[in-house]
């Protein structure tokens, strides 16, 4: 359950402000039908961390114990710096026209969008630190991207300009600073 939490939390967190959560602002802006958005944006979660969450599962047992602790703990201090640095959604990353559809737009949107991004990075960190929680991952970092993006989709531009994203983003940066000492001291 700890991997399930940490998980959740860690990208509700990240998630704010985030380029994919302008990129939900944007999809709910242009399309104006908040149920294909969010399933696509839960369908293309889904598979991503799914990946994402394979490559810390193999990561973990190609390195070794020693070796991962450095690297995971070194990956959450940067993580913590990352944090602090603003997204933006760049013209490339805005969805067109296209013929597959609000949901088939969103899913590929959102996947591509995803693609090295911070809760994608930060969901094959927390797969390599909890090895054997794969699924308990997986649903915490989609349910924490659930939980950041969804009600964007509905309430939009007023959840957004209410939330303090320099503080949250904080927030984050602390709390994947905690993670990364505790890594690196083995508590």
């Amino acid at each position: 359950m700890e991997a399930f939490l940490v998980a959740t939390g860690v990208v509700a967190l990240a998630e704010m402000g985030d380029k994919t959560q302008l990129l939900a602002l944007l999809l709910a802006a242009r399309f104006r039908k908040p149920w294909p958005i969010v399933l696509g944006i839960l369908a293309a979660t889904i598979i991503n961390h799914a990946l994402a969450g394979a490559v810390g599962n193999y990561i973990t047992r190609w390195l070794g114990p020693e070796v991962l602790r450095w690297i995971l703990g070194g990956s959450f201090i940067a993580m913590a710096v990352w944090m602090l640095i603003p997204d933006k959604l760049d013209d490339d990353d805005a969805p067109g026209v296209s013929k597959f559809g609000v949901f088939g737009t969103t899913v590929i949107a959102f996947f591509l969008a995803e693609m090295g991004d911070k809760t994608q990075i930060a969901t094959v960190m927390l797969a390599a630190r909890f090895t054997h929680d794969y699924f308990w991952v997986v649903a915490g970092t989609t349910l924490g991207m659930m939980l950041a993006n969804a009600p964007v989709v509905w309430l939009g531009d007023k959840i957004v300009k209410r939330v303090p994203i320099k503080l949250v983003h904080g927030i984050s940066a602390a709390i994947f600073l905690v993670l990364g000492v505790i890594m690196i001291i083995g508590w």
